[in-house]
């Protein structure tokens, strides 16, 4: 399962209190401040109105960096290579990974809810199915996701309409990369397998998820996010990592250089801001005020 809330929101408590979505980052050379915003990637656009301070904070921030380039993602050539990434490039097939019951099962959830029979692209791979299921069932269960009304694009698209700079600090090529070949296709088969044979449970804590997010609050997020079911469902060793925290320092070393350059407002994944390994917590060692926005 928190493989599944870390790709939901692309993660402890030592920062104190952390049930905010907003947080001020000042000191530490800093003229002015910057600001970083934990989104969910599925949550309804209607969430920024009740956020305490964000209209301020975009209004005094010279600059938007998020995760991506939202305006680039659906680009040909950007859509080419995702698709390059998430066919198997070897001899196996997509069907080979499963017994017989396993493929049928899993392409009755395909034909229900991508309206995608997996014969039409026998080379997919099962990371694919993993992806765009957890979307599809989020919008038929939890409901107030538009894809045409993200945060994340909202943000952006806000800033190039004033004149602003927009940033990313990582390249499509990086995420597609992490999504498709972070792990061998025996496990994403496997995670694949564990998501659809816990399809209440998950499809659960998605709902809770959501409510503690609308909350703001980031420590029940956070304990969600580490509750494990103690068998293969729970991540291997290295893949939180992957997905969170190596993202985390990789950010934490580039986002200096970027606030120096302006003051700037930070998109990214709420599940990366609390937590020891946390980018809240990473900027604070490195001698930044952290302040939650109230």
């Amino acid at each position: 399962m928190k493989k599944i809330l870390g790709l939901l929101l692309l993660i402890c408590a030592t920062l104190s209190v952390q049930a905010q979505l907003l947080w001020k980052v000042s000191g530490n050379g800093l003229t002015q401040p910057s600001y970083i915003m934990g989104t969910h990637h599925l949550s309804p656009l209607s969430i920024k109105d009740s956020i305490a301070g964000m209209k301020q904070a975009l209004n005094d921030t010279k600059q938007v960096y998020g995760e991506l380039l939202m305006s680039e993602v659906q680009k040909p050539a950007i859509m080419q290579l995702m698709q390059k990434a998430m066919i198997i490039a070897s001899d196996t097939t997509f069907k080979s990974l499963f017994t017989p019951e396993e493929y049928d099962m899993i392409n009755k959830y395909s034909k229900e809810n991508l309206m995608f029979d997996i014969a039409m692209m026998p080379k997919v791979k099962p990371a694919f199915l993993s992806n765009n299921l957890i979307v599809i069932l989020y919008m038929k269960h939890v409901g107030g996701f538009n894809p045409q009304e993200q945060l994340d694009t909202y943000f952006q698209t806000l800033a190039t309409g004033n004149g602003k700079k927009v940033g990313a600090l990582e390249t499509p090529e990086f995420q597609f990369n992490l999504l498709y070949n972070g792990s061998s296709l025996t496990r994403q088969a496997q995670s694949l397998l564990c998501m659809l044979n816990n399809i209440d449970k998950n499809i659960d804590q998605m709902k809770r998820l959501t409510a503690y997010y609308n909350a703001q609050d980031l420590d029940a997020m956070y304990k969600l996010s580490e509750e494990l079911q103690g068998d293969e469902c729970d991540p291997l060793p290295g893949e939180k990592e992957a997905m969170i925290n190596h993202r985390n320092k990789d950010w934490a070393k580039k986002l200096p250089t970027i606030m120096k350059e302006a003051p700037t407002f930070i998109a990214v994944g709420a599940l990366h801001l609390p937590g020891k390994e946390g980018l809240l917590n990473l900027l604070k060692q490195q001698g930044y005020k952290i302040e939650a926005v109230k």
